[in-house]
């Protein structure tokens, strides 16, 4: 499996994230919207809404917003939002997906479509790029939860698949269906995570260059910039030397 990587989770771009907090909000928000209705208002009883919850915490979303959200998903008049997953290739031919929660599906696929043309790729179809891809659970901890020796043996106790370790941090990864209970379990042990959610895990990465790089992140910039696009994921990882010139 390829492993961790800064870039895969486009973690180049934290430092603009205070610039786009009110966007990020609204999009947790939605996400804990659509949690809610789907299943229980109540986060203990409801896993989806749980990991939502547990993300808006992760960035100091506050707490009457996140109940508001929750609220809003039990009013009449909440709007019905659709997921819906978009595939395509970047500039290098490196691997996109794209996934959207959406209240006009033909808004949203034009204008995904357009970002891709806009910045030198293409979109391509459902399954075009997903099968380089593993869907899993990926769970976060600061390096302050343990070293590496003892993650790894709380993870593998809890139920998990596989540990990395990185100068950011431990990333535990588990079976989809298994998430909850996985972070629950190491919640016991480890104590409260930073994150807990789905992720579309490369099975192997490329290294691009400083032209390709610029590219890309035209891209990805384009695409969470709007406001259906919930996750952005890739497959391309960027050399040190490459990085600094960025």
């Amino acid at each position: 499996m390829a492993g961790h990587s800064k870039w895969a989770n486009i973690q180049h771009r934290k430092g603009k994230q205070d610039g786009i907090r009110s966007k990020m909000f609204s999009k947790l928000s939605k996400e804990i919207t659509v949690a809610a209705k789907m299943g229980d208002p109540d986060p203990d009883k409801n896993p989806r809404l749980r990991l939502a919850v547990k993300a808006a915490k992760a960035v100091s979303m506050p707490k009457d917003v996140i109940d508001r959200a929750i609220k809003k998903s039990q009013m009449g008049d909440a709007a019905d939002y659709t997921e819906i997953r978009y595939e395509g290739y970047g500039a290098g031919g490196i691997a996109i997906i794209v996934e959207a929660l959406t209240d006009n599906l033909n808004r949203t696929a034009s204008n995904v479509r357009s970002y891709f043309t806009k910045a030198g790729g293409n979109m391509g179809q459902t399954g075009s790029v997903s099968h380089s891809f593993d869907r899993l659970g990926e769970i976060s901890y600061p390096l302050s939860a343990g070293d590496a020796d003892t993650v790894m043996m709380a993870a593998i106790e809890a139920g998990a698949e596989d540990v990395e370790t990185d100068e950011d941090g431990h990333y535990i990864y588990c079976p989809i269906e298994d998430l909850s209970a996985v972070s629950d379990a190491l919640e016991a042990s480890l104590g409260e995570s930073t994150e807990a959610k789905l992720i579309w895990r490369p099975q192997s990465r490329t290294e691009v260059d400083l032209d390709t790089a610029q590219k890309l992140m035209r891209l990805i910039d384009l695409l969470e910039e709007d406001d259906d696009v919930q996750t952005v994921t890739h497959n391309f990882d960027v050399p040190e030397d490459v990085a600094a010139q960025l």
